[in-house]
């Protein structure tokens, strides 16, 4: 019952948080696309660049409020699915939520109210910038969270409390600049921006298939496509670079997503097709790029990657040293925190290792009496289920490389081809907009599927650090969390079609006073307004 418990907490917050995320993406990426079309605007002063913000803004706050509305369940369900987890390393990982409430999410709340309803309160320069704070508080809100994350990934800063029996923070500016968490934070927002990309992209093809708005739809494909060129190639560099953050802080993870079994003479091959077979522990028709991966990650032609076996091998020496630790810990915890300086030293020598002997929780009450068989299962058990991972790395990074050839070409048409689009081209902006969330989704697949058997990598496996619920509470809510978002994304795509369908106002009287606001400064020497023709243009 208790692995019932821990599987069906897991997919429960898997569940929220990959709904959570189909709001996220479009969210960061979009509050950038329209902060710049403002700042044309505004620098033009064409109203064409108002109508375009204006969409595209309200686009935006649909988004916005639904993924609000799903990520506030996440950070409940710290206290109510994961209370363990919450009491364990609280201290650190609360650190950046808070944060993240008092400097993002405030930020952010506070002034897309100003974007939405400041057009006739403010100037043109005081409006565009709320709307660079609602950007900027947009990312912010990602920084936090994704160090948050991060510290998952590769602990750093912290150190176990023997006394007080929780993890506590040693060093704040250790766990904001963890290599881990600053390389999630670019590749993510960076496949957000992808996202918006490709959803303006997508949106704007759809109204030239349709001969609507075509002024508008030229406009954001321009911004659309050299935005989402730029953001393409910065997830394919930065993805690398997690990839060679993994090599030195998931060792385990790296080696599960290459199906790479054993380790292999420097320079490591990187294998682009095969069929992973965890009995055998061996890929098969496995198809190798010489090199590569030891390029990847080790930068060097001399390094070695550890292989699944070695790292199996090094887990089953480190639970046997964790339980060193956990001796002195029972010891510790029967003397009522009193340590002398033997059982401190001998604590200290092998207290990184502590969440390797927890690993036995599984199998045994009192880790120390677990039997070489059951230390073996444990070992084991640092193996994730490889071939969801390794299939999954690779559907995300060859979509990665289809959106540089999409944004490529329509750079390339906009930029050197007159703005002209292909019929062809412009029906495939329009069937792709649902592939970067794919990647997205497949992308948080592999950091926290490949994670696993950890909550917190190396320190608290993922079977300790759940509530004591029953099974029953977690099926009714999930059951519940599944129905309630599942009618929140519905409304989410009802509102989105809607108003794409309705398309951009046309703001008459608007541009009537623009026009007659800037003639003055605009006016030719015929008497005519360049770039004013109608209300649309």
């Amino acid at each position: 019952m208790e692995l019932d418990l821990v599987e069906l907490s897991r997919l429960q917050f898997a569940m929220t948080a990959m709904y959570h995320f189909l709001f996220v993406p479009l969210t960061l990426g979009l509050s950038i696309v329209v902060a710049i079309m403002e700042s044309v605007y505004v620098m033009t002063n064409r109203p064409i660049w108002r109508q375009m913000t204006k969409f595209w803004g309200t686009l935006f706050g649909i988004n916005f409020v639904l993924g609000v509305a799903t990520g506030i369940t996440m950070e409940f369900q710290f206290g109510m699915n994961w209370s363990y987890y919450s009491h364990y390393v609280g201290d650190i990982f609360g650190a950046p939520l808070a944060i993240e409430g008092l400097m993002a999410f405030f930020m952010e709340a506070t002034f897309v109210g100003l974007f939405f309803f400041g057009w006739d309160k403010l100037s043109e320069v005081q409006h565009v910038t709320v709307t660079w704070l609602v950007a900027i508080g947009s990312n912010f809100s990602a920084l936090w969270i994704l160090i948050a994350n991060g510290w998952m990934q590769h602990p750093v800063g912290a150190e176990f409390n023997p006394v007080s029996m929780r993890m506590e923070m040693t060093s704040f500016f250790d766990v904001v600049f963890n290599e881990t968490a600053q390389a999630k934070f670019v590749h993510t927002v960076s496949a957000g921006y992808v996202t918006a990309a490709v959803f303006v992209l997508g949106v704007s093809a759809w109204y030239m298939l349709n001969d609507r708005h075509v002024a508008l739809a030229r406009r954001s494909i321009a911004v659309a496509c050299s935005f989402g060129l730029a953001s393409a190639l910065s997830v394919v560099v930065l993805g690398d670079e997690s990839g060679y953050a993994a090599t030195h802080s998931q060792k385990m993870k790296l080696a599960a997503i290459e199906g790479m079994w054993h380790t292999e003479p420097a320079p490591a091959s990187f294998t682009a097709v095969g069929f992973p077979d965890m009995k055998a522990r061996e890929t098969h028709y496995a198809l190798h790029i010489p090199w590569m991966m030891g390029l990847i990650g080790t930068r060097s032609l001399t390094q070695e990657i550890p292989g699944i076996a070695e790292l199996v091998e090094n887990a089953e020496a480190r639970i046997k040293s964790g339980l060193i630790a956990y001796d002195a810990l029972e010891q510790i915890r029967a003397a009522r925190g009193e340590m002398t300086p033997e059982l401190k030293e001998q604590f200290e020598a092998h207290s990184a290792d502590l969440g390797f002997a927890f690993l036995l929780k599984r199998y045994v009450d009192d880790p120390r009496e677990a039997t070489e068989h059951q230390i073996a299962l444990a070992s084991n058990d640092t193996v994730p289920t490889v071939w969801p991972l390794f299939w999954a790395f690779r559907l995300m990074v060859g979509l990665g490389f289809a959106f540089i050839a999409l944004m490529a070409y329509f750079f390339y048409r906009a930029n050197w081809k007159g703005m002209t689009f292909p019929r062809p081209a412009l029906r495939l902006a329009v069937w792709i907009i649902p592939a970067p969330w794919i990647a997205a989704e497949l992308g948080w697949f592999v950091a926290e599927f490949g994670r696993q058997p950890w909550t917190v990598d190396g320190v608290l496996p993922t079977a300790m650090s759940v509530s004591h619920l029953s099974i029953a509470d977690l099926l009714i809510t999930l059951v519940g969390f599944v129905a309630f978002y599942s009618v929140l994304f519905v409304i989410e795509m009802g509102l989105m079609v809607k108003y794409i369908r309705k398309g951009p106002y046309l703001d008459v009287p608007e541009t009537e006073q623009w026009t007659a606001r800037h003639e003055h400064r605009l006016r030719t020497h015929d008497g005519k307004v360049p770039g004013v023709h109608t209300p649309a243009e």
